[in-house]
């Protein structure tokens, strides 16, 4: 295949397997200005498998930095109620909405966090329709990522930015299946399955407790929720239509009890917060809850994480990735948690899926933290996957389970 031929494969995957546009459907397009092309190609595709109108946001992440640079910090506590109506009024709708992401991973750095703790707070209360319409998947969602110069000159700094862009276009490719088959949607419609699998024998498990364990020192054993529901690969929407939230996926993940968290957890791999760089940080966990902390770099940033909210000291994912898995097979660090995720087992700080747990899409938020689930204004993946990490479930009796060996499935 050529480059411009799998740009349209990959064009075609997002709107009919990532969100699976339904005949008369609004998508909601956010993408970065530079990637205008393929927010064209994405139109273009919207409108063949059927959609109603296809409504694209641009947003410049120069401009951004910008506005963080030199606008007061009373332009970042409150949301211009127009711009919240711009993605609530399509949430309630039921729209579709693809996010593309792929910017400097490092474009915030500096920024005041003071600035940029206002702007999430603001955020959280002023997209809280779509915020929970989304965690509770009654809407399709996407996100996915297009290179640009800078992210592909961090992870490929050795190269010129010509060759840099071609090795990570290639990569965001073979992540994604495309070009490695004829055909990426039967491709992920296979894969889709093997995750299904995954989630049913977990499902049957019910452990009431995973033990984490591995030589760079993560030692921690996590609760999971009385009744948690494993899920992986394609969810359904409220009306029953499949849909794929990120791509690339190999993880299955479920909710904790965020009250029950004992240990230590290390790093595997950099997170980019706010666009910093947190790289080797250590956490401490007793009740669940994070109470110490430290990081070889980028320590502000953890700590300005941390301490956003209450809930983000608590943990509200838990995600179940092989080491053996086509991104982590690469051997590339991509600076971006959509593609790192999926190299490695990790966690997330704050909110939780509703859909993780039984009847949690019918819980109201006082019955979802009762039954241990999580509310925080973020949800941030870290990765603590290793070649050589053993998790063992261990269920109410004390029956231990091996779940994974060396960094893969044995169960």
């Amino acid at each position: 295949m050529t480059f411009e031929q799998k740009l349209q494969e990959y064009a075609k995957l997002i709107v009919r397997v990532g969100v699976n546009v339904q005949k008369g459907q609004d998508i909601v397009l956010r993408c970065p200005a530079e990637c205008y092309a393929f927010a064209r190609m994405i139109t273009k595709e919207g409108y063949e498998a059927g959609a109603r109108q296809v409504i694209v946001h641009f947003k410049d992440e120069q401009i951004s930095r910008l506005t963080y640079d030199y606008a007061d910090l009373s332009v970042f506590e409150q949301v211009p109620e127009w711009q919240a109506e711009s993605l609530n009024h399509y949430a309630r709708e039921g729209a579709c909405f693809i996010s593309i992401s792929g910017g400097d991973p490092e474009v915030f750095k500096g920024v005041d966090s003071a600035k940029l703790k206002a702007n999430a707070k603001a955020s959280d209360k002023a997209f809280e329709v779509f915020y929970k319409r989304m965690m509770a998947s009654e809407i399709p969602w996407n996100v996915v990522a297009i290179p640009n110069e800078k992210w592909a000159m961090k992870v490929f700094p050795d190269v010129s930015k010509e060759e840099a862009m071609e090795k990570l276009w290639e990569a965001v490719f073979k992540a994604t299946r495309i070009g490695t088959t004829e055909d990426a949607v039967k491709a992920w419609q296979e894969h889709n399955h093997f995750l299904e699998q995954k989630c049913k024998q977990l499902n049957e498990m019910q452990f009431a407790k995973l033990h984490y364990k591995n030589s760079i020192g993560t030692d921690f054993v996590v609760g999971l929720a009385k009744g948690h529901k494993w899920e992986g690969g394609s969810e359904k929407d409220s009306n029953g239509v499949d849909f794929v939230a990120n791509m690339p996926t190999e993880e299955i993940f479920t909710m904790p009890d965020r009250r029950i968290g004992e240990g230590t957890v290390v790093s595997a791999l950099p997170l980019s917060f706010e666009g910093t760089l947190i790289k080797n940080f250590r956490l401490t966990f007793k009740n669940g809850r994070v109470e110490e902390f430290s990081a070889e770099e980028g320590e502000e940033a953890l700590d300005r994480l941390l301490n956003s909210d209450e809930g983000s000291r608590h943990l509200g994912e838990v995600a179940l990735v092989p080491f053996d898995s086509p991104v982590s097979n690469m051997g590339i660090l991509f600076y971006n948690t959509l593609f790192d995720e999926n190299a490695s087992c990790h966690f997330a700080f704050g909110e939780c899926y509703p859909t993780t747990i039984q009847n949690g899409e019918s819980m109201t938020e006082e019955e979802l933290f009762e039954a241990g689930g999580n509310h925080s204004i973020n949800h941030v993946d870290f990765m603590v996957g290793t070649s050589d990490l053993s998790i063992t479930g261990i269920k109410e009796n004390g029956e231990e389970v091996p779940v994974f060996d060396k960094g893969n499935w044995v169960l």
